[in-house]
């Protein structure tokens, strides 16, 4: 291994959609009212900053044509996805050493994390001034480019794998700039993000089926990071489990082909592809595999601990009324006063991982260590800098099951697990629990040592690192981040398609209407038995007022006058951008078979009807779609 790198969903007529207006709180581009829109002035802006995120060049028809009909060809631009993201990792690993050498003084070759002299004044100024450039970066692009930028996980969750490369072209360099200045992230994140939105870019550019381009997404994820760490199986299965959600035949060669070519690609560019040296026992006992599954939970109720620091900090932050542009700058010198104690606390920690599995630190060395990397690590990205916990996860964890080790001797008659093997399962389950992933950490362990004994070790703690945060916690750190922001997304499965399968386009528009003071007879007279099961009445101004069955209005004594009088769901209506569960549980909750559409709650103008059977139908059919999906036929 190469260490370099929708609620109750009722809407009634007094209140519009609850999930339209979390939507809204979230940043979300769903108005809450149809009839809303922007200045002329800001509508012309967002014109043209959609037209530069949006600019596809397509490729010719005949190329078009080939990819979608032979899959071979979609392996072709897979694999031209793993260049991609070979390239793009190639090119950050060298700008973020770079940046290294000569912001902090190091040596050719030396990295910052694993250097023990480095100057005490470039240690505090560096991170504290590379803060102010972050800071005023962000608010820069805050200022003239204010859009939430899409990863490769909502990405395939909720938009069918489209990804602005522009917007994530502006993360990357941020991410570079970030773990550049020596703040405590990681580039995994900045790699995974580039070379999905280059994958997302090609795909749309030969204008691939859905989920195609899901797939293709998932192949710049699976080549990004199995180039940052010479693993294909590693970036495959990080792929499959992370970023497309699934594992089927169909996904297989596409994504394996997009890591190899990306490994390949590195190992031309590069010549620094010195492992680690990893000596592990051949075998292990029964008996060993108890402290395992112990260090396996340890590691992930650490891992949860590190996700709420990140919270903590940036709730700090944001109540401390700290201008956003100053805030990497506290943190900036946070990194640097503690990296006075340890430089091991700067940047993503490679070398530091590198000379942390060898070393023989103390215990209180180590519990300081894990304690310092992590707050550096929360204050980095609470603060504002760019980048991910994905390294950080490693390198906390490998440094936990050294401490456990320790723990361990001390307390045993008999022989402990070597320091070596609990560093390897605490780095695994340590990174399951912050990044997910049980199997892609696994084969990381598999491709590092080649020990199936290890593996196995490996995998049992992983299981139970995720039971334990499933069961005590519910998130990722991706997922938690999507949380707190009102997006209910626990993985990449598709569920966009729950989103875009909307009201508005499920409804007819060929509805019959008539207007609230007709009689009875009038009515009986204009829709005869037959003709029409319901008809929506309107009032003097032309508002929806209510629903009349037509059997009842035929079936109703002469002592009722007017349609007024038996309307049905006055205050019960559909809006166009409810979505296809909203609609349902609409109907469940009114018990009624068919509602009116209106444009808005204060308009109230009907625009179409929607029936039970017909939403349940489309529902239907869409879920049988994606279990096809999932299963590769």
């Amino acid at each position: 291994m190469s260490l370099r790198s929708a609620g109750a969903g009722a809407a009634t007529i007094q209140a519009p959609s609850q999930n339209a207006a979390t939507a809204n709180a979230a940043g979300s581009n769903v108005p809450s009212s149809p009839t809303a829109a922007p200045p002329d002035g800001e509508r012309r802006a967002q014109g043209v900053r959609r037209g530069l995120g949006e600019w596809v060049l397509h490729a010719p028809h005949t190329f078009r044509a080939l990819v979608r009909a032979d899959e071979l060809w979609l392996v072709v631009l897979a694999a031209l996805v793993g260049v991609g993201a070979g390239l793009c990792v190639h090119l950050m690993t060298i700008a973020t050493q770079a940046s290294h050498e000569i912001l902090f003084n190091l040596q050719r070759g030396d990295r910052v994390s694993g250097t023990v002299d480095v100057d005490r004044i470039r240690t505090v100024l560096v991170p504290t001034l590379g803060g102010a450039l972050v800071g005023l970066a962000g608010w820069a692009i805050t200022r003239w480019w204010n859009r939430r930028t899409v990863d490769p996980i909502e990405a395939n969750a909720l938009h069918g794998g489209r990804m602005s490369l522009s917007d994530s072209l502006l993360v990357t360099l941020q991410t570079v700039l970030s773990n550049g200045v020596g703040a405590s992230v990681g580039l995994e994140a900045g790699y995974t993000q580039i070379s999905s939105a280059l994958a997302s870019r090609l795909g749309r550019s030969f204008r691939v089926r859905r989920n195609d381009l899901r797939l293709l997404v998932g192949c710049g994820a699976a080549g990004a990071i199995a180039a940052a760490f010479q693993a294909p199986l590693t970036g495959s299965f990080y792929a499959f489990e992370l970023v497309i959600g699934t594992y089927s035949l169909a996904t297989l060669a596409p994504v394996v082909v997009s890591a190899i070519v990306a490994v390949f690609v590195t190992h031309v560019l590069s010549t620094d592809t010195a492992g680690f040296d990893i000596r592990v026992p051949s075998a292990l006992e029964a008996v060993d595999y108890l402290p395992v599954l112990a260090l396996g939970m340890i590691c992930a109720l650490g891992g949860i601990l590190i996700m709420r620091g990140v919270t903590l900090v940036e709730s700090w932050f944001r109540r401390s009324g700290v201008p956003v542009w100053l805030r990497p700058v506290l943190g900036g010198a946070v990194v640097g006063g503690l990296a006075l104690w340890s430089p091991q606390v700067l940047s993503s920690g490679h070398e530091a991982l590198r000379l942390g599995l060898d070393s023989p630190y103390t215990a209180t060395h180590i519990a300081l260590l894990i304690l310092a990397k992590s707050i550096a690590s929360a204050v980095s990205i609470g603060s504002g800098f760019r980048g991910g916990l994905f390294f950080a996860s490693l390198f906390l964890g490998a440094l936990t099951g050294k401490l456990f080790a320790a723990g361990l001797a001390t307390i045993t008659a008999t022989q402990a697990l070597p320091p070596v093997v609990c560093a390897l399962v605490g780095m695994s389950a340590m990174a399951v629990a912050v990044v997910g992933g049980p199997l892609t950490m696994a084969f990381l362990a598999l491709e590092s040592t080649g020990s199936l004994p290890m593996t196995v070790a490996v995998l049992a703690a992983s299981v139970v690192s995720a039971i334990t945060v499933r069961r005590t916690f519910g998130y990722s750190f991706a997922t938690w981040r999507f949380h707190l922001r009102g997006e209910a997304i626990r993985s990449a499965v598709d569920i966009g398609w729950v989103r875009n399968l909307t009201v508005g386009r499920m409804m007819r528009r060929d509805m019959r209407t008539i207007r609230s003071d007709t009689t009875i007879s009038a009515f009986r007279r204009q829709v005869p038995l037959g003709s029409a099961d319901r008809v929506i009445v309107l009032d003097e101004a032309g508002r929806y007022a209510g629903v009349v069955l037509t059997p009842e209005a035929h079936g109703t004594d002469e002592t009722v006058i007017r349609l007024s009088e038996i309307l049905h769901y006055a205050k019960n209506v559909l809006l166009p951008q409810m979505t296809i569960k909203e609609a349902v549980q609409m109907f469940e909750s009114t018990e009624s078979d068919a509602l009116a559409v209106v444009d808005g709650v204060d308009t109230r103008k009907v625009i179409g009807l929607l029936t039970e059977q017909y939403a349940l139908r489309r529902y239907t059919e869409e879920l049988d779609r994606l279990r096809r999906d999932l299963s590769g036929e």
